[in-house]
């Protein structure tokens, strides 16, 4: 059995075994494809900061600071390698899967499949990765490079109900193993635990250096899989007056009016409700544009993007060159949506709004050239009408506040995906209702941390 660490250890790799933690950041970039890289996935870096950009005033337009975790200090370049590695964990903790014996599918849109392919072939296993065709080349290169196989279905980021018409078909094999990362619960344990709790250490060390007030105003995320809205239920335990704030495209605003449709924000948005997100905590809804993070992005990813932050609007160069390497599409969303909030809430100076970049610019450079395709190069005066068009310009429209009536329908929704079509009882959709529903699956955090260290003492990993 090949394993890597526990949740305490994602959350605090400085209690690892030290003979370990060095093997495994030697191995990052030397040996990329060795399991002792499994220690690798936490947020934090070697010297035990947090990965993290805070975003310059100039680019986000308020006074709030806006502190975002980087995803692309993770194996695989992305944050979703630690869901990913929790679910695998688990089921082989528990017995439901046998790396011997059974290949693992993992549905996705993106950065989910590429940490199960990734993970998989770490911990032993045979991998199958079931993507939408219309994700970037760059999603399906890198899941192959990790030897796992993918299965690519209808398409773009707004069609999971054919990713699971897939995973019911190849169910019917006994060997297969299905990894849902919209439906299993080690998604979010590793969120609520590892994420939310970096999320509280990082403020008070900002605290320290003088950015913020050491507590969290805002947590803004897209719902993807849900999992990493996780955070903003400790969040929340830690700072009662923290606001949760739930981000999905104008273009697919299921949970703001039942609405449906395709979009560009790769990783969001995919016209259900999962069933790992917790709506009753959210505090609103909001809906951003698809394109406006594109372009956003190219704004932050293009030398003339980059040069225009630096020389017309006296952005420090080195931070600059760092933006342009750390965010993606949902990024750049993440970015906008903690800008709206800002406003909506009438945060300012001293509140910090917290979000993360799921991954980095290396899984989009073929979208960028779609975009120029499309409506051609970038140049200077281009630059600043992205940043004062899409950045300074948000608005507090496509708002919806999490009030008790949202609430109840938004888990409503969870009917026709859960029970209808996936197998979910009315009794289990109705348990979610009750707050310790919740508070018992973040507490089995500690059972499964004992189980590994117990595996760990009889040899087995």
């Amino acid at each position: 059995m090949i394993t890597g660490p526990t949740f305490e250890e994602m959350l605090h790799p400085q209690t690892m075994d030290p003979a370990i933690r060095a093997q495994a950041d030697a191995a990052r970039v030397a040996a990329p494809l060795d399991p002792i890289n499994l220690f690798n996935i936490t947020w934090r870096e070697i010297d035990n900061s947090v990965a993290h950009v805070v975003l310059p005033h100039e680019l986000t337009g308020i006074d709030a600071e806006v502190v975002v975790l980087t995803g692309k200090v993770f194996p695989s370049g992305s944050h979703k390698v630690g869901a990913a590695y929790s679910v695998l964990l688990e089921k082989v903790l528990f017995g439901e899967v046998d790396p011997a014996k059974h290949t693992l599918v993992w549905p996705s849109t993106g950065n989910y499949g590429i940490g199960g392919a990734w993970v998989g072939g770490r911990m032993g296993c045979k991998s199958i990765v079931v993507l939408p065709e219309g994700m970037s080349r760059e999603r399906f290169e890198r899941i192959e490079s990790y030897g796992a196989s993918v299965i690519k279905t209808y398409g773009s980021e707004s069609n999971v109900k054919e990713i699971y018409d897939k995973t019911h078909e190849l169910k019917q094999n006994p060997d297969i193993r299905i990894l849902n990362q919209f439906e299993v619960m080690g998604n979010y344990r590793f969120h609520y635990h590892v994420t939310g709790n970096t999320i509280v250490e990082l403020l008070a060390e900002l605290q320290g250096k003088g950015i913020g007030n050491g507590k969290a105003a805002a947590f803004v995320w897209a719902m993807g899989s849900g999992g990493t809205n996780a955070a903003a239920d400790r969040l929340k335990q830690v700072y009662p007056d923290c606001k949760h704030v739930s981000l999905e495209p104008i273009q697919c605003p299921t949970l703001f009016n039942n609405g449906y449709g395709s979009h560009e924000i790769q990783g969001i948005g995919d016209k259900h409700v999962t069933w790992i997100h917790n709506v009753w905590n959210v505090d609103a809804l909001m809906c951003i544009d698809d394109m406006s993070c594109v372009r956003g992005l190219q704004l932050l990813a293009e030398p003339v993007g980059r040069e225009t932050l630096v020389k017309r609007y006296g952005v420090d160069a080195a931070l600059v060159e760092r933006l342009g390497e750390c965010f993606g599409i949902s990024g750049v969303c993440h970015i906008l949506g903690a800008i709206k909030t800002a406003k909506y809430y009438g945060f300012g100076k001293g509140d910090v709004i917290v979000t993360a970049a799921t991954d980095g610019f290396d899984r989009y450079p073929s979208e960028m050239d779609k975009l120029r395709a499309h409506e051609g190069a970038l140049d200077e005066a281009a630059a600043v009408g992205r940043l004062e068009g899409i950045f300074h310009a948000q608005k507090t429209d496509w708002v919806q506040d999490g009030n008790r009536h949202n609430q109840e329908r938004w888990h409503n929704l969870k009917y026709y995906t859960w029970v209808e079509q996936q197998g979910k009882t009315v009794h289990e959709l109705d348990a979610q209702r009750d707050p310790a529903w919740w508070i018992a699956h973040q507490e089995h955090v500690a059972e499964i941390d004992a189980r590994l260290r117990a595996v760990r003492g009889s040899g087995g990993a």
